[in-house]
């Protein structure tokens, strides 16, 4: 919001000759100029507490991921799980804080990595406050939590612990950097130079720069270590090896569900921002109004699509698959959320049901195992959400969003040609090499070293036992005369 200005030379003249007139110009100016600077500092304080909030509801979906985890892996890995998405957001924090968040908006900068913010220092800046940080830090952790579920029950405790600051430090910030800062060379909001293909690359709040680069490294991980074992056959068939509570994938889904209206809307980073006359109703408030909707309808329309589309192929109502489509819709509709019509949204969320589908198909052909269906949801939807994003992005919220490049390319399907579609192929095609050339060979290099996956003993028992001091659940009778310690043990049920 810019300051308001007031002339004592130009007031003075309207005060005609009245006594005084000098001094009282330069009062009523510098009274003037004192309330500007207040709604100045009220709008900078408005638009930092939006931040923070959406900040603190997207941490929240840590505590959805460790739910969704918890529930997605067998009792006897429920201490491990939670403990790596506790250990992702901490080791992520500090990870992030030393080098990541420079490496992502180092501004000034080159197009492939930023340079400057190491540690915070000279923060804030007139670009910057702490609340962008926390922000863009549990985006980070976020792709890690993605990651984590692709190589649950088999994974050692240490890869976790590399893979995660490897993650956020490096791979993560670097891809961001790329389409989110001003100076990344496919970012839409590039500040100078030649926007690519003449758009740059809409990944509004990151189902490729979060999503896919998530996806993508959880894949190579999984590919590495291999399935869990029993879960094929030694015919090659597919073999469930089921979640051990729905109740926790439910609540999981949920807190999700409700951290995405910071996610997505979010993504705007303000609040206070007009479009067109000063005092209309309509502003960047409406188009976050708009964004939270599209995001609604986007992860409703999958979850409906996926119970009916479950139902016919397998014949049952699945609230795991239902809670995973769901999910699906809302990795898909990240990208564009912000720059598509409700009914667009729609679209978006059916389309995602049947690519998760189709790549879990594919995974079970090629014998991949991913306990959380992490690489398939949010590697191959959050693919589709970039796709979708290039067909479906409308201009004038387009031009709303991206101002200051009028006549910039648009949604093919609306009309808009295809070069934001060329330009969409090209970041699918980079985060799918960079991600494969860093995360796919760290993961190598730690089955090398045998730091990868853990023994078959180890696997058999669950590495609550073998490395995290006993079991999630235990339940102790108090009535026992013996004074003895009863523990309830959680059974297998088989498919």
């Amino acid at each position: 919001m810019a300051a308001l200005t007031c002339s004592a030379s130009d007031l003075q003249s309207l005060l005609g000759g009245a006594a005084n007139a000098t001094a009282a110009a330069e009062y009523i100016c510098t009274r003037f100029v004192a309330i500007s600077d207040h709604f100045v500092d009220t709008a900078y304080a408005v638009d930092n507490t939006y931040l923070l909030f959406s900040a603190y509801l997207v941490f929240a979906m840590q505590l959805g991921f460790a739910m969704l985890c918890a529930g997605s892996v067998r009792a006897k890995n429920t201490m491990n799980i939670m403990l790596t998405n506790v250990l992702d957001a901490a080791t992520g924090g500090l990870f992030y804080y030393l080098f990541g968040f420079a490496f992502a908006f180092g501004s000034p900068s080159n197009g492939f990595i930023g340079k400057q913010f190491f540690g915070l220092e000279s923060f804030p800046s007139p670009s910057f406050d702490y609340g962008y940080f926390l922000y863009q830090w549990a985006f980070a952790i976020a792709a890690a939590g993605i990651t984590s579920g692709s190589i649950a029950e088999r994974t050692q405790f240490v890869s976790y612990l590399i893979y995660s600051s490897f993650l956020t430090g490096l791979v993560y910030p670097i891809v961001s950097h790329w389409f989110w800062s001003a100076d990344g060379w496919a970012s839409a909001g590039r500040a100078g130079g030649n926007l690519l293909f003449g758009s740059g690359v809409i990944d509004f709040a990151g189902s490729g720069v979060v999503h896919m680069v998530g996806g993508i490294a959880g894949l190579w991980g999984a590919l590495i270590e291999g399935p869990r074992m029993g879960r094929f056959d030694h015919e090659g068939k597919s073999m469930a090896l089921r979640g051990h509570s729905g109740t926790l994938v439910v609540l999981g889904t949920f807190l999700l569900w409700f951290g995405w209206y910071g996610f997505n809307p979010g993504s705007f980073l303000n609040i206070l921002r007009t479009y067109g006359d000063v005092g209309s109703y309509y502003g960047q408030w409406s188009a976050i109004g708009r964004t939270a909707v599209t995001t609604t309808l986007a992860g409703s329309s999958a979850a409906l699509t996926t119970l009916f589309g479950k139902r016919m192929l397998a014949g049952n109502w699945n609230v795991t698959d239902v809670c995973n489509g769901l999910l699906g819709g809302f990795a898909a509709i990240t990208s564009g959320c912000a720059v598509v019509d409700p009914w667009a949204a729609i679209i978006c969320g059916f389309v995602a049901a049947w690519v998760l589908i189709g790549c879990n198909k594919l995974a079970d052909k090629f014998h991949y195992d991913d306990p959380l269906e992490a690489a398939q949801l949010h590697g191959g939807c959050g693919a589709w959400g970039i796709i979708f994003t290039a067909l479906f992005a409308k201009e004038t919220y387009v031009n709303e969003i991206f101002s200051g490049k009028p006549g910039r390319p648009y949604g093919l399907l609306m009309g808009g040609g295809g070069r934001l579609l060329a330009a969409h192929m090209v970041q699918i095609l980079v985060i799918t090499g960079w991600v494969s050339m860093t995360m796919g060979t760290l993961f190598w290099i730690l089955h090398k070293f045998k730091l990868l996956r853990i023994s078959a003993d180890e696997e058999m028992a669950g590495m609550d036992l073998t490395s995290h001091g006993g079991l999630a659940y235990v339940y102790y009778d108090e009535h026992d005369d013996a004074m003895q310690k009863k523990s309830f043990m959680m059974t297998k049920v088989d498919p």
